[in-house]
C-alpha cells in the first residue's frame, strides 16, 4: 500500500500536478492512473458500495430487532438500530483496512493522499458522519472526490 502512494505522491511533489492545464480523467492532478488499480472510483462503484452496506446493516439488524410495518415506534427503534449498525460497518472496517463490505464487494477502497497505509479512527468517522447527510459525498470535483474527501484528504480508488 504505502509502495503505490509513494509513486504518485512523489509527482505532487514535483509541481507537475499544478500545471494550471485541465486534468485528462480524474485522478490526474493526483498522479493516479486513468484505468485500472488505484484509478479513482466511478460513481456507479461508489453508490454499490453504499446501496451494499444499507442494505448489510438492515439485515445485521433484523437479526436483532424484528421489524414490525404495523408499529410506528418499533420501525423508529429498527431504523435507529440500522443506523448504529451502518456506522459501525462504515468506520470500523474503513480505519483499519480503507473498505466496507460494500466497498469490498464493488472493489473499491479508501487511501489516503499522505501516503500512510491506514485512513485512521478520525477521518473514517468524519467521513461516515458527511456520507450520512449524502451532499458532501455528491457534490465532486474535478477528481471524483466529494467533500468528504477532500476534508478528510483521501480519494476512493479501485482495488482491482
Amino acid at each position: 500500500m504505502a509502495r503505490w502512494t509513494g509513486e504518485w505522491l512523489s509527482t505532487l511533489s514535483s509541481g507537475e500536478a499544478h500545471t494550471g492545464e485541465p486534468s485528462r480523467w480524474p485522478g490526474e492532478r493526483l498522479g493516479l492512473p486513468e484505468h485500472g488499480p488505484s484509478s479513482v472510483a466511478g460513481p456507479g462503484r461508489r453508490l454499490l458500495a453504499l446501496v451494499v452496506d444499507l442494505v448489510v446493516a438492515s439485515l445485521l439488524t433484523a437479526i436483532f430487532t424484528r421489524p414490525d410495518y404495523s408499529d410506528v415506534g418499533g420501525m423508529q427503534a429498527h431504523n435507529l438500530w440500522s443506523l448504529v449498525t451502518w456506522i459501525v460497518i462504515t468506520v470500523v472496517p474503513v480505519t483499519f483496512s480503507g473498505f466496507t463490505p460494500g466497498m469490498a464487494l464493488a472493489g473499491i477502497r479508501v487511501a489516503r493522499l499522505d501516503g500512510h497505509t491506514t485512513v485512521g479512527l478520525w477521518r473514517a468517522a468524519l467521513r461516515c458522519v458527511l456520507t450520512f447527510f449524502l451532499i458532501p459525498a455528491i457534490v465532486r470535483n474535478a477528481d471524483g472526490r466529494g467533500w468528504h474527501d477532500r476534508l478528510t484528504n483521501t480519494v476512493v480508488v479501485t482495488m482491482r
